[in-house]
């Protein structure tokens, strides 16, 4: 199993995920649509063109689910109860078309579940860069993580 149990998950592990992931047209597209987003910042080359960043600008709900999904296999994977929130989400730079983006994750706090003695609580700091090393998105996410079996 890829993830990691609660008693695993000690404040301060830090992993720099290994998956990189380069953004393309399509996945903007995609999402963009799939979410019936009309933003025109994000679908119509013109209109992104005439704004500050000169070109369209990859939706940030993707760079979200890219930051986190590509953290799953190496923190959650099997051994995730359920998510229990997302905090603090920053989009300190925009993520273009053609930019390449890396993610990091670190165990920033973690707690016993009170109503739940098979579990602990695990709050996970996600931070994504690009090419460049800019960071792009960051996150913290709450998780019910299961406690290894006895």
């Amino acid at each position: 199993m890829a993830g990691h149990y609660y008693e695993e998950l000690v404040e301060g592990w830090h992993v720099a995920h290994a998956i990189t992931r380069t953004v393309t047209e399509t996945d903007n597209i995609l999402i963009t649509t799939l979410t019936h987003n009309p933003q025109p910042l994000h679908l119509d080359a013109e209109y992104a063109g005439q704004t500050e960043f000169g070109r369209v600008v990859v939706n940030s709900i993707f760079t979200f689910g890219l930051m986190v999904g590509v953290s799953v296999g190496d923190t959650t994977l099997g051994t995730l109860v359920a998510n229990v929130g997302f905090d603090a989400v920053k989009f300190p730079k925009p993520v273009f078309v053609g930019d390449t983006l890396r993610t990091e994750t670190t165990v920033i706090e973690r707690r016993e579940s009170k109503s739940r003695p098979n579990a602990g609580i695990v709050v996970f700091e996600h931070r994504s860069f690009n090419q460049r090393g800019e960071e792009v998105a960051s996150c913290r996410r709450t998780a019910l993580m299961q406690r290894r079996p006895a």
